[in-house]
């Protein structure tokens, strides 16, 4: 399973239409889309899990491609280094 990170993404993006268009690759185990607390608009960034080779042709076919005028970036997801969040 590998994680993608989705950016660029314009406000008028659904959970549905970025399923969609990454189906075309393969199965959406899950998928996040950042929303507007009060709005409820797309925020431009989104993150969704694929199997492995599924991500890695989605990558390589949608990284630069343009959606609804705006061009997205597509890739994997790289853990966060430093410090944890966990309080003491």
């Amino acid at each position: 399973m590998i994680t993608l990170s989705v950016r660029g993404l314009p406000k008028t993006t659904t959970e549905e239409s970025l399923t969609a268009l990454f189906a075309e690759f393969g199965v959406v185990r899950s998928i996040k889309l950042a929303k507007d607390l009060f709005s409820g608009d797309c925020r431009g960034f989104a993150t969704l899990d694929m199997e492995g080779h599924e991500a890695r042709a989605a990558i390589a076919a949608l990284d630069g491609r343009e959606l609804n005028g705006s061009a997205i970036r597509v890739g994997q997801e790289r853990p966060r280094k430093g410090k944890s969040r966990k309080r003491r």
